[in-house]
């Protein structure tokens, strides 16, 4: 099945990193108070970036991935600044990123 990572811009100028096997719904939810926490707490939200995947557990596996990442890197990501990423990159996150593929890897074996 099809997923999306995606990338929201809260009202309070901060990002929501999520991943979902339909988008548009997802992103409505989040309009509409129905999702996160954190989006509900700085409505409105606007979609300023995803990523399509062929299997949902890609997206969910980027999503754990770019959580990890410094706002300036995230930043460099959706200006299409691929060369800044591994400069950008920090450290304390690398264990949930090992977690999350050896997850993928599991469910990719089903």
């Amino acid at each position: 099945m099809k997923g999306w990572m995606y990338i929201l811009e809260c009202s309070n100028g901060s990002y929501y990193t999520g991943s979902t096997i339909d988008l548009l719904r997802r992103f409505n939810q989040h309009q509409n108070g129905e999702g996160a926490n954190h989006t509900k707490k700085f409505l409105p939200v606007k979609l300023i970036y995803f990523e399509e995947y062929k299997h949902v557990a890609e997206s969910f596996y980027r999503e754990k991935q770019i959580q990890g990442w410094s706002r300036k890197k995230k930043e460099a990501l959706m200006r299409g600044e691929n060369e800044l990423l591994p400069e950008l990159a920090i450290a304390y996150r690398d264990k949930v990123l090992r977690d999350s593929k050896e997850l993928l890897d599991k469910i990719c074996e089903q």
